[in-house]
């Protein structure tokens, strides 16, 4: 078991490491910060001068040994904007994510789930297509196209809740909404793959033709073993909730971490687009990291798999 955690524990460690090297050379590669920040009138002695203050006028490898070196002593770097600390510009906006993606986390599981497994047991029926049509329409349909029509029906139409902004949970709700018609989608429709694969299973017959009721078959032996493929893509929603929330945020005007990093992408303020990118890598693989663990708590036989 040591052997299982402590290679998942370097993979992701290794994987941090690629994403934040992969951030600095991809920023750096698609443009001047100076000439974005400055404008095209401004003398070129005083973009030099700029690029000298941060830094962008040494060589590419200098620049990530001198990134590298700051990241380990937790120094994530100034916002070339206000030239305030990046990490605190992002933590700011981390509540306000947050206010988002927990409730469309909830929505999904709450809804996808129980959605996907009821389909599974009623094979074939009207709520079993009924399910899977929705299933298909909600990941189908991008999450852009889906939150402008949400403001135009509840927004324009009727008036019944705020297009954008943030205040009351009724601010937070179309966005919310938004985030997790998607993932309802992917988790119905792999819960209920996920259940009719284990309710084909010899054990599943056999416990039945032994007589354990219907109830004790579906709790005791189906639910568990279908868990392994539905954690999967649990911990993969719940690695990228951030990522996710930067389309939402964009179209109903949220303060969040999402909408940081379009503007902040889009004046190259560079410290605090490699802060988010390493708050979603981290994210992602701590999830990951946890799927992987459960893995193993569900079934013992990978635990006794030599580490790759």
């Amino acid at each position: 078991m040591i052997a299982f955690v402590l290679v998942r524990l370097f993979r992701a460690v290794v994987t941090v490491l690629a994403v934040m090297t992969f951030a600095f050379v991809v920023l750096r590669m698609s443009g001047d910060p100076a000439q974005v920040l400055m404008g095209p009138d401004v003398p070129q002695n005083v973009v030099d001068a700029f690029r000298a203050e941060w830094g962008l006028d040494a060589p590419l490898w200098q620049q990530y040994i001198s990134y590298f070196r700051e990241i380990l002593s937790g120094d994530f770097g100034l916002s070339m904007r206000d030239r305030s600390p990046a990490i605190e510009l992002v933590l700011e906006r981390v509540p306000a994510t947050l206010q988002l993606t927990i409730p469309a986390l909830l929505l999904k599981l709450c809804i996808g789930i129980p959605a996907g497994i009821y389909a599974a047991l009623h094979r074939d029926s009207a709520i079993d297509r009924g399910v899977i049509f929705l299933a298909i329409l909600g990941f189908t349909i991008p999450s852009f196209v889906m939150g402008l029509v949400l403001v135009l029906i509840f927004a324009v139409t009727l008036h019944a809740l705020p297009s954008g902004g943030i205040g009351t949970w009724q601010h937070a709700l179309l966005p919310a909404i938004t985030m997790s018609i998607g993932g309802i989608g992917i988790l119905a429709r792999f819960s209920r793959s996920a259940m009719i694969e284990v309710m084909g299973q010899p054990y599943i017959r056999t416990a039945s033709a032994k007589g354990v009721r219907w109830h004790d078959v579906v709790r005791g032996h189906a639910l568990p073993n279908a868990a392994v493929p539905i954690v999967t893509i649990v911990g993969f929603m719940v690695g990228s909730v951030i990522s996710g929330a930067v389309v939402v945020e964009t179209i109903f005007s949220w303060p969040g971490i999402g909408r940081l990093l379009i503007v902040s992408v889009a004046n190259r303020d560079l410290a605090v687009v490699q802060c988010i990118l390493l708050l979603i890598a981290a994210v992602m693989v701590v999830s990951n990291l946890v799927v992987d663990l459960l893995y193993g708590w569900l079934d013992p036989r990978l635990r006794a798999q030599p580490a790759h």
